[in-house]
């Protein structure tokens, strides 16, 4: 068996299904399931029980996935304590984030991180999506909150502030905002309830007790365009707001305060191309500030 096999069929295994692992592999599924059909002959074993809705693993399967892991592990390892210039770090990252972080502070500062490290390439995939570290579908995740995953590596980056926002446009119309209780007169902006991913989203409450949306959306930078629009209040990332965009911070005594940390499978601990992206996040995130109250 050659290490291009054993990369298919991990991806096999991992994913439960031949469609989302040629996906995730940029191959096409019919070869893909040629692939494992000649490796398993190859073989002279079964590894997969294929039905309709995916594949399981054999027991030999398992086996091999087993052995294939610890290999794997191996050779990351040894890829970290290769040495060498910041030139010489090459490979490519995986890194999920919230859309708020991701799209709208990480991204832009890509660039700079490939020109420190020309040899490097970057993936940047939305959170929430259904990835795991565990199974290495993604290298780095960026997080809400601490990590509850007792098995992975977090490192917490920053804290960051929320606060009430609210188009000139809006409130010129609106009725008083002078206390929280007051917000039950106005529109609300916030996550779509049943859908929010981290417990330290469920944030609205802490502004007032009675928080009901009247516009929900499932990513911060919606909710930031709705406000921004003069759709209502929202719960906005301090740090996201700029005075270009005409909003107003309205009730400025109340705030929350959250982290980002930084998450990677132990396997990963002192692979370069991990490092090098893990110790860029945390030197960009000393520009999030965290707004008092």
């Amino acid at each position: 068996m050659n290490w291009d096999d054993a990369r298919l069929f991990l991806a096999v295994a991992r994913s439960g299904q031949m469609l989302s692992a040629a996906r995730s592999l940029g191959i096409n599924q019919a070869t893909l399931s040629r692939r494992m059909r000649v490796l398993e002959d190859s073989l002279q074993v079964r590894l997969l029980d294929r039905h309709p809705q995916g594949c399981h693993l054999t027991d030999e399967g398992r086996a091999l996935m087993a052995r294939l892991e610890r290999a794997e592990t191996e050779f990351l390892q040894a890829e970290g304590e290769i040495g060498g210039t910041a030139r010489d770090v090459a490979g490519t990252v995986r890194i999920g984030a919230p859309d708020g972080f991701g799209t709208a502070f990480l991204a832009p500062r890509l660039p700079q991180f490939i020109q420190q490290y020309p040899q490097m390439s970057v993936q940047l995939v939305p959170v929430p999506r259904s990835f795991s570290l565990s199974q290495r579908e993604a290298d780095i995740a960026v997080m809400v909150g601490r990590p509850e995953q007792g098995q992975l590596i977090g490192r917490k980056l920053t804290d960051y502030s929320l606060s009430l926002y609210a188009a000139d446009s809006y409130l010129a119309n609106a009725p008083a905002l002078a206390a929280p209780d007051d917000l039950r007169d106005h529109m609300l902006v916030g996550y779509v309830h049943d859908l929010i991913y981290a417990s330290a989203l469920g944030f609205t409450e802490r502004f007032w007790r009675g928080w009901r949306s009247r516009i929900e959306v499932a990513s911060a930078l919606g909710q930031q365009e709705v406000v921004r629009a003069g759709g209502g209040v929202g719960v906005l990332h301090d740090y996201l707001v700029t005075p270009q965009m005409g909003l107003r911070r309205v009730l400025p005594e109340l705030t929350v305060t959250l982290s980002y940390w930084l998450v990677y499978h132990p396997s990963l601990r002192g692979v370069r191309r991990v490092q090098v992206m893990a110790d860029f996040l945390k030197d960009i995130c000393h520009n999030i500030h965290v707004t008092s109250n």
